[in-house]
């Protein structure tokens, strides 16, 4: 298939026929993601070497600290764009995947926004990623449906107002092998933006809603000048009014929470937020600081709570930039998955999910995650009692809160120390994720917690850091690659048992264990399990 001119190198499509791709991928539409590609891909290689280039530098110095170059940007009076009436009040945003299922259920679930992932709860084979497309363009005409193999259908409200969507695309570091330009793969984000845009800016435009993005991994305001620079770029190709689009930040990288206000900048005419992250977050201090001693090992990933002096203070300092800047704050995930067979575990988790969402709304966010539509009344009702007839707390300042570098850094304020159970519990996890990613799905549910990528990048990087660190568990076993190969062999028998050899055979169950296992214990630590993990994806 070519959306370009005779003389030019043909856009290729190079992928099995997925049913009604025609409708996404038109010429017009593939030639305006060659645009992208032909114009940004070259500035996107840079900020990937750089990334590279600044993770070397904080292996030489064990330290971060703000840009002294940016303290202008810092010390300046300026405001993001003020917000459009469809995202004024973020109150409970609720996030998942596109297929047809969860965007009937999210656009009826009265959360005010849906997180439309195309990114860590998608697994992007090729059907993921055009289908869903399809499934976005149908629930703006109000045409989609859907029914169950058991008969259980599925279909929007009529005349209601339905949750806004805001889109994730894929990060920067993903390529998309199924479509490329003049021989190279396109990335993975000017794809899934790429086709959104083009396909649905005007159709939401003439709505009031959209079109809006959140925007992931980022880790510098250099890649958020260039996320601007491809709104600004995107908006005049198809002659729509600059300043339409708008984006949110996730703050997911301990780089990018130390330029907060920078990122807001660069975004400034299109920016309509930041959002503060987990598991990636945690992610990310260990990839930067995996070689930093001792003062960086982060114990079990369930031990750090929201309230470690660390995280509080990268939560507070978001909720004070974004205020300060007339932006929105939005908190971060409640994962829990609702219980109906086990009242008394539903319960207790519903108890820690209000806890989370209360001190969010206390603490002056204007909105937070679900990863469930039961979870959206109780987030609502935190938000709410805070909020009352309000759309945010914007004009609640944080002037209280100062933030040093070293409060961010503060790892090793933590009394609680990496456990046996916890690494079992990381190769449990992380062989269970891996293998329901490889089948193609991104949104999985473990041990009654929603998971994504961001759960098995957590996972394979505290096996990876405690090895490294030598760790000595609370059993007097030491933190060695033949221990967690022995975990691992028995998770995978622990499986087999489970599911039986059938349902064993017909998975990805060794893949995924040997996956884990490559990316826990290999010397050269990979920047993302996703990287080999699409080499083996259907």
């Amino acid at each position: 298939m070519s959306a370009a001119a005779p003389s030019e190198p043909a856009v290729v499509v190079d992928a099995a026929p997925v049913p009604r791709s025609e409708e996404v991928l038109t010429d017009a539409a593939l030639a305006f993601v060659a645009a992208l590609h032909r114009r940004f891909t070259p500035r996107r290689a840079e900020l990937l070497a750089r990334r590279a280039e600044r993770r070397d530098q904080i292996a030489r110095t064990a330290t971060l600290d703000f840009l002294p170059e940016t303290a202008s940007i810092r010390d300046g009076d300026w405001r993001v764009a003020p917000a459009p009436a469809a995202l004024d009040d973020r109150r409970v945003e609720i996030t998942g995947p596109t297929d047809r299922k969860m965007t009937i259920n999210a656009l009826n679930s009265d959360a005010k926004v849906w997180l439309a992932d195309f990114e860590d709860a998608s697994a992007p084979t090729w059907e993921n990623v055009v289908v869903g497309q399809i499934n976005l363009i149908d629930a703006y005409e109000r045409r989609i449906d859907f029914t169950t193999p058991e008969g259980k259908s599925y279909a929007l409200r009529p005349d209601e107002e339905l949750a806004t969507v805001v889109m994730r695309p894929r990060g920067w570091h993903l390529d998309e092998r199924h479509l490329t330009v003049d021989g190279e793969p396109v990335p993975g984000a000017f794809v899934d933006f790429g086709l959104y845009f083009f396909h649905n800016a005007r159709r939401l435009l003439a709505k009031g809603k959209g079109p809006y993005f959140y925007l992931p991994k980022t880790e510098s305001h250099l890649e958020a000048r260039l996320w601007n620079d491809i709104f600004v770029f995107s908006q005049d190709h198809l002659g729509i009014p600059q300043g339409t689009i708008r984006a949110t930040v996730l703050i997911e990288t301990i780089t990018a929470a130390f330029e907060m206000e920078e990122i807001l900048y660069e975004l400034r005419d299109h920016a309509s937020g930041l959002n503060a992250g987990r598991w990636d977050y945690l992610f990310s201090i260990v990839k930067n600081f995996r070689d930093g001693g001792e003062k960086f090992v982060l114990p079990d990933r369930n031990a750090v709570a929201m309230t470690a002096p660390f995280m509080r203070a990268y939560t507070e300092l978001l909720v004070r930039t974004c205020h300060k800047r007339g932006a929105h704050a939005i908190g971060g995930m409640a994962a829990f998955i609702p219980s109906r067979r086990d009242p008394e575990v539903n319960a207790k988790a519903l108890e820690k999910v209000k806890a989370d969402k209360d001190r969010e709304a206390s603490d002056g966010f204007d909105g937070s995650w679900v990863a469930h539509p039961d979870l959206v009344p109780v987030a609502r009702a935190c938000f709410d009692a805070v909020l009352g007839d309000r759309p945010n707390q914007k004009d609640r300042l944080r002037e209280d809160v100062h933030v040093t570098g070293d409060q961010l850094l503060a790892i090793d304020s933590l009394e609680a120390k990496p456990t046996y159970e916890g690494l079992r519990n990381a190769v449990q996890v992380g062989i269970r994720y891996i293998e329901a990613w490889l089948r193609g799905l991104g949104a999985v549910g473990i041990f009654n917690l929603m998971e994504d990528a961001a759960t098995a990048e957590i996972s394979r990087s505290q096996i990876w850091q405690w090895i490294n660190a030598g760790v000595v568990f609370e059993n007097g076993e030491k933190a060695t690659a033949d221990l967690a190969r022995r975990v691992a062999a028995e998770e995978l028998a622990a499986i087999r048992t489970e599911i039986g050899a059938e349902a064993f055979a017909s998975g990805k169950w060794q893949q995924a264990h040997d996956l884990l296992l490559q990316v826990s214990l290999d010397e050269v630590y990979v920047d993302f399990l996703t990287l080999p993990a699409y080499e083996l994806l259907g």
